[in-house]
């Protein structure tokens, strides 16, 4: 019997009752394979993904991949209109071709050709076709609108945290959900770790396919996180920037000498938003985001990296870049950071520079909003004491949630909301801009269900059996519990337990009972 039961599981990944105790033991995931040729390139153009220039109402580019064989490509653009022959009017551009021969790098094992195009000289506030390929094979025409020039008109974009682990399985429904609820988004930030492991093709594989004809339509907004950077090989001294990167994103090159497509900014109507890189080189960085941020005259300042000034998480801290860069910040009046890395959501505040009594309630008042956020499928706990020892208010705040935000600019109103993976609302602010004061901010949270947590949603580590963490405790006084991991394969059935007490860690293996194995 005990074997049947076994076997039933290792097929099915079933919930089954173990003999001994009579207890359910934990369903386990069976996670998908991929075939190596399913992440190959062939002749016919993939991996398309769509940007914009320093100024969006006048430049965009696309970028695509095919095979080696094709050394040649060309893009097509036009004014898209309601005829079917609107091709008649377009532009013949031909591409830049790059050769990504990563055969002798871990994990990357490719050869293929990488393709890519500006479109410059491009009619503001205007909707374009283009398609992709070599002359014979095409892509479809795909729409895009430029940004209107100068305007104070509305208009939305997209923020996503880490993506990461899970792309295909699970970020697969967030960002077409996060479609859903904003069809006309103008572009996504992606607030650093696209993947995992950062020369993995798979792992792009999967971001690219996840996101479909998404990516090819709303422009990416990319900036890289520790996860986009990694060592090329056992034999490699130093971590290095994903080598994907540089070939299947064309970004702006306007941001420091050396990380050029990982540091920029674009100007969209009324807002300056610049992206960071938190990786590498933060003096350099903290001297160009000054001046970039000194030399705008928009109303509205965004600015997106990876790791947080105000950690999200516990265990977390980075302190060096703080007290680097939110002097910046409080100097030059940023309206809103957004990152990632914390795998958790956390929302909060500084003060204003100054308080100014004019009769609003300071607690109305507010300098820059922080924002950490986390898309993918991988869920760490908040810092217990919030940011109580920061020189910040965090306001709210979910645990074991995937999120999407959409950040709307109506002229001096920028309405911030974050969303569920089942489109719930969940989070919901309001800035108001105001002449020679700090933004006035206005809580909606009133509108959003109540606050998530580990402890009152779905499990997200396996559960043990009853009373075992408590015996684990008495036997390693001072640890606690961190991970949790119900195994079920032909060589191990039983739980992998993490046990942390500060820097120091225990891993366990434990059977079905709970009992520890040697």
């Amino acid at each position: 019997m005990k074997m049947k039961l076994k076997i039933l599981v290792s097929l099915f990944g079933l919930m089954v009752v173990d003999n001994a105790l009579g207890q359910e033991l934990p369903r386990t995931y069976k996670a998908p394979e991929f075939d190596v040729e399913w992440r190959k390139p062939s002749n016919h153009p993939d991996r398309i993904v769509l940007s914009f220039g320093e100024d969006p109402s006048t430049s965009a580019s696309v970028t695509w991949r095919t095979t080696s064989e094709i050394d040649t490509a060309y893009a097509e653009i036009a004014i898209a209109t309601a005829a079917p022959k609107f091709w008649r009017n377009a532009t013949t551009v031909q591409a830049s071709t790059s050769t990504f021969d990563a055969l002798e790098i871990d994990e990357a094992e490719v050869l293929a050709n990488y393709h890519s195009v500006w479109f410059t000289d491009l009619k503001s506030d205007t909707t374009y076709a283009y398609r992709v390929g070599d002359g014979k094979r095409w892509s479809e025409w795909i729409q895009f609108k430029t940004a209107p020039k100068e305007s104070l008109d509305k208009f939305s974009f997209l923020y996503v945290g880490d993506t990461q682990n899970f792309i295909l399985e699970l970020w697969s429904r967030l960002i077409r959900e996060s479609y859903k609820k904003a069809p006309d988004a103008k572009f996504i930030v992606h607030a650093g770790d696209l993947v995992n492991n950062a020369h993995n093709e798979q792992q792009w594989q999967e971001w690219f396919d996840a996101g479909g004809w998404i990516h090819g339509s709303i422009g990416a907004f990319p900036i890289p996180g520790n996860h986009e950077y990694r060592n090329l090989g056992p034999e490699a001294s130093q971590r290095s920037l994903s080598v994907q990167w540089k070939h299947q994103f064309t970004l702006p090159e306007n941001g420091p000498e050396g990380l050029e497509e990982t540091v920029y900014y674009m100007d969209y109507q009324n807002m300056r938003i610049i992206g960071l890189n938190s990786n590498v080189d933060h003096e350099k960085q903290a001297k160009w985001v000054e001046k970039i941020l000194s030399e705008t005259k928009k109303d509205w300042k965004i600015v997106t990296f990876h790791h947080p000034l105000f950690s999200a998480s516990d265990g977390r801290d980075n302190k060096e870049w703080r007290e680097l860069m939110k002097p910046i910040f409080d100097t030059y009046e940023v309206d809103l950071v957004l990152q990632g890395h914390d795998h958790s959501y956390a929302r909060g505040r500084v003060s204003p520079n100054e308080n100014v009594l004019d009769g609003v309630n300071m607690r109305d008042k507010t300098g820059t909003v922080y924002v950490v956020s986390v898309s993918g499928g991988k869920m760490y706990g908040l810092r217990k004491n919030a940011w109580e020892d920061y020189d910040a208010e965090r306001d709210r705040a979910a645990e074991n949630t995937q999120l999407f935000q959409v950040i709307t600019i109506a002229d001096k109103i920028l309405s911030f909301e974050s969303y569920t993976a089942v489109g719930e609302l969940y989070d919901a602010f309001d800035l108001i801009k105001r002449v020679d004061l700090p933004n006035e901010f206005v809580e909606r949270n009133k509108e959003a269900i109540a606050e998530r947590r580990f402890s009152n949603t779905i499990p997200y580590q396996d559960p043990l059996p009853a009373g075992v963490e408590e015996s684990l405790l008495l036997t390693y006084p001072g640890f606690e519990v961190g991970g949790v991991r119900f195994v079920n394969d032909m060589e191990f059935t039983g739980y992998k337990v993490r046990l942390d007490k500060g820097e120091e860690r225990k891993e366990l293996s434990l059977d079905v009972n709970g009992k520890i194995l040697d």
